[in-house]
C-alpha cells in the first residue's frame, strides 16, 4: 500500500472517528438509489433501531411520527430536487414505540453537472429544547387566560368583555344576526358587605359568578365581571325572546341559591336586578352606546323595585 493511500485511510479514519464522537448524528444518502450511504452508530442509542436496519430513505420515512410525517417528507423531497439545503423539525419514532424530537439538517450535495448527488446531513436531538418551547407557550397561554379572567370570581373580566364586545359586534354586522347583551347588578350589595363583611361579601360575588356561568350553555356565550357587584352576558346571534329566556334563567339561578342576605330590603336572599338589550341591527351603531343602553335598563330595573328584569329592543 502507497504511502498516500495510508495517509488518506488515516485521514478517513480520524474523520469517521470525529463523526461518530458527536452528539449529532451524520447521514448521507445516495440521491439516485434512495439508499443509506452511511448513518452514524449513535442512531442506535438515540432510537433504538440499529445503524445497519437504515437501509433507504423509506426507512427514515416510515420512522417519522405518522402525524409529522406527510408534511416533513414532501417538504424534504421538493427542497432536495430543487437542491436547496434545508432543515426540518420532526418526532422519530423509537423502536419501543416512543418518540424523540429531531432537528435534521440537510446539505443537498451536487455532481461536476450541477445535479443532485446526495443528501448530506446531521440529526440533532432537540427534545430538551421542545419541552422547553412547550413548556413556555404553556405559560404564555396561561398568562394569556389569566389577563382575560377576573381575579375574585374566576369569570371573564372586563378587558375580555370589551374585547368580546367588538369582536361580537364585527361578526354580527356580517352575519346580519341579532346581538344581546344583560347587565346585572346585585341588590343592596354594600349593605351585604357591611352586615357580613367584606370577605363574605367576595364570596358571595364568586357564588353569583359561577350561578350565572351554568346559564350560559354555548361556548361563544360569556359572563364577565364589569366592575364591583355588576356582571355583564355577552349572547351572541341571540334575539329578544332568547335573551330573556336567559335572564330569567339567571333570576332563577340565583333564587335558588338562598344567600342570606338579611340587610335586603326586599327579602331575605341575595337577588340581582337586571337589563336586557338586543340589537337587530348593528351597522350605523355603536357598542359602546349599545352598553350604555343596557346598563341604563338595568338602573331602571332597580328604580322599579330590584329583583327583576327591564328588557328591550334598541
Amino acid at each position: 500500500m502507497s504511502e498516500t493511500q495510508n495517509e488518506f485511510d488515516t485521514e478517513s479514519a480520524v474523520y469517521r472517528t470525529l463523526l461518530e464522537s458527536t452528539r449529532a448524528i451524520p447521514w448521507k444518502i445516495d440521491w439516485a438509489t434512495m439508499k443509506f450511504a452511511y448513518i452514524g452508530p449513535q442512531i442506535e442509542p438515540l432510537l433504538g433501531w440499529s445503524q445497519d436496519s437504515w437501509l433507504t430513505a423509506e426507512d427514515w420515512a416510515m420512522r417519522i411520527h405518522p402525524e409529522d410525517r406527510e408534511q416533513v417528507v414532501n417538504f424534504c423531497i421538493s427542497q432536495s430536487k430543487a437542491g436547496v439545503d434545508h432543515e426540518a423539525d420532526y418526532r422519530a419514532l423509537t423502536k419501543d414505540s416512543g418518540y424523540v424530537w429531531i432537528r435534521d439538517v440537510v446539505h443537498v450535495a451536487r455532481n461536476e453537472a450541477g445535479e443532485v448527488d446526495s443528501l448530506i446531513g446531521f440529526m440533532f436531538d432537540i427534545s430538551e429544547r421542545k419541552k422547553a418551547e412547550e413548556k413556555l407557550i404553556s405559560l404564555q397561554r396561561e398568562l394569556e387566560a389569566l389577563s382575560f379572567k377576573d381575579g375574585l370570581t374566576g369569570v371573564s373580566n372586563r378587558r375580555r368583555f370589551d374585547a368580546t364586545l367588538d369582536t361580537e359586534w364585527a361578526s354580527a354586522r356580517r352575519s346580519a344576526q341579532p346581538l344581546s347583551l344583560i347587565m346585572l347588578d346585585v341588590d343592596f350589595f354594600k349593605q351585604y358587605n357591611d352586615r357580613y363583611g367584606h370577605a363574605q361579601g367576595d364570596e358571595c360575588l364568586k357564588n353569583v359568578a359561577q350561578t350565572l356561568a351554568l346559564a350560559v350553555t354555548r361556548p361563544r356565550d360569556i359572563v364577565a365581571r364589569f366592575g364591583g357587584e355588576e356582571f355583564a352576558l355577552i349572547l351572541p346571534e341571540t334575539d329578544a325572546d332568547a335573551a330573556s329566556k336567559v335572564a330569567e334563567r339567571c333570576l332563577r339561578l340565583i333564587e335558588n341559591q338562598h344567600i342570606p342576605h338579611e340587610a335586603s330590603a326586599i327579602g331575605k336572599f341575595v337577588t340581582v336586578s337586571m337589563g336586557v338589550g338586543t340589537i337587530e341591527d348593528v351597522a350605523g351603531a355603536d357598542p359602546r352606546h349599545f352598553v350604555e343602553a343596557v346598563d341604563k335598563l338595568l338602573y331602571q330595573a332597580k328604580r322599579n323595585g330590584r329583583n327583576r328584569m327591564e328588557s328591550a329592543s334598541l
